[in-house]
């Protein structure tokens, strides 16, 4: 993306939210090692989604990005991966729905393994002790030797990618994905008693679904209909990692990070003249920027200016997390800013970030309530700027979790303890995660124009 860029000049710019490996020795060991394995994705997938991207950019599509706060070692499965990609084909089928445009399937899946924290210590029973940064990083457990930075975790992380991202790959074209049982899912979410505002938009779907049908539409003259693109992301935090991952392309002779197809760079780390800036905004990848509410307008001039040098669409994407009641102090300014710099953006949503709060029961947790609004408040806000709301990006898991409260099922304060399963912060569970798509569709339906389709 650069010229004069090579992919070590991070090593020289101020670092943050990283690691210090006692043992530098078995770092350069990991990191060499790593250099010899194949990518984990490829340069041309990385560009198709930027081409899609653009088109969520323009209204012509709509992300849907999401999945876990931070993968872990521990609770890896096919059956974890089948479900949280279950939900997110359901989600997708009600958003499109509600859009009349392709949804971009992007999973916080394959390389989410590296958290940045508030502190860089913590304190439990008097004893302190390092933060937990992620499987790729330390241990959980909440003692001495599992909380010290260990390299080898690198190669865990890769192979736990490299399987997620094989089953996927298999789930999006053998079948798995063909709308009409993806549809048989849903339906039997909208049959909860509560659910009566949902089952009226589900049986529009079916409806359509059955008109296709008739029409001579199926899975068999149209294989679309039974496959999907499904794409991976995380955040670049971990930049031994990144670096070592890092290929050239044969193509455009361009880098390109092999570690997801998505890289985005965090609100705790998007200094201009950083490390994690640096490194990003020398490969092809799309890449996504948090922008919170310490974001100025002349930070993100710098680094709309760094990250994405040629404007070129698809390149960059902005995900807003401010915080229900928030988005309205924050938001119009830096939607002025992309308009007086002419940059071409794609607007995300992520109402996660903001809105965790500590229940009375001592547990971390999201309203439910507060993620819906803080969505509201981002279509809001566009459609009085006359911009367009591109997309969503949500922590969340196909496992019945009780991390966040509220939803279709009513998970209060008491039941959190049930079956609060996060390493990091609390997710959607797939009852919250689908209502939440049915509520977002909505908001596209009533909000959106008909965009012009475009074949993804």
């Amino acid at each position: 993306m650069t010229k004069g860029w090579t992919k070590t000049d991070w090593r020289v710019k101020p670092r943050v939210q990283m690691p210090d490996y006692p043992d530098q020795s078995a770092l350069k060991d990991v990191e060499a090692q790593l250099a010899k394995y194949p990518p984990l994705v490829f340069a041309g997938e990385a560009r198709k989604l930027k081409k899609q991207l653009a088109a969520a950019a323009e209204g012509r599509a709509f992300l849907l990005q999401g999945g876990d706060c931070a993968e872990s070692f521990s609770e890896f499965s096919a059956d974890n991966i089948r479900d949280t990609f279950r939900v997110m084909l359901q989600m997708a089928v009600v958003l499109t729905y509600g859009a009349k445009v392709p949804v971009v399937k992007v999973g916080r899946m394959a390389g989410q393994f590296a958290k940045p924290r508030s502190a860089g210590t913590e304190v439990i029973g008097g004893v302190e002790l390092p933060s937990y940064r992620g499987d790729i990083i330390n241990g959980f457990d909440f003692d001495a030797g599992s909380r010290i930075p260990d390299p080898q975790r690198m190669l865990q992380a890769y192979t736990q990618s490299a399987a997620s991202l094989n089953l996927l790959r298999a789930f999006s074209t053998g079948g798995f994905a063909d709308i009409h049982r993806v549809h048989s899912w849903t339906l039997g979410f909208a049959e909860h008693d509560k659910a009566e505002r949902y089952r009226a938009l589900s049986n529009r779907i079916s409806d359509a679904l059955d008109f296709m049908s008739a029409a001579g539409i199926t899975s068999d003259t149209a294989p679309s209909l039974s496959t999907v693109d499904f794409y991976t992301s995380h955040e670049a935090l971990l930049l031994e990692y990144e670096e070592a991952l890092c290929r050239i392309d044969s193509i455009t002779g361009q880098p390109v990070a092999g570690s997801g197809h998505m890289i985005w760079i965090g609100d705790r780390t998007r200094q201009p003249d950083g490390a994690h800036v640096e490194f990003c905004r020398g490969v092809l990848n799309p890449i996504g920027l948090k922008c919170g509410p310490s974001t100025t307008a002349e930070d993100l001039k710098v680094l709309m200016a760094k990250l994405n040098p040629g404007n070129e669409a698809g390149r960059l994407t902005l995900i807003a997390r401010f915080g229900a009641g928030k988005v309205g102090d924050h938001l119009p300014r830096l939607v002025k800013t992309v308009q007086e710099e002419g940059a071409n953006v794609l607007w995300s949503c992520d109402p996660m970030h903001g809105n965790t709060i500590k229940a009375a029961s001592g547990y971390k947790t999201r309203p439910f309530e507060s993620v819906l609004r803080e969505v509201r408040e981002f279509f809001a806000i566009h459609a009085a700027e006359g911009t367009i709301p591109g997309g969503v990006h949500f922590e969340m898991t196909g496992k019945d979790v009780t991390e966040c409260t509220g939803g279709l099922r009513a998970v209060t304060d008491e039941d959190l303890s049930d079956r609060y399963h996060t390493a990091c912060d609390p997710r959607l569970n797939a009852s919250q995660a689908l209502e939440l798509a049915f509520l977002v569709s909505e908001e596209l339906s009533s909000r959106r124009d008909e965009p012009k389709r475009v074949a993804l």
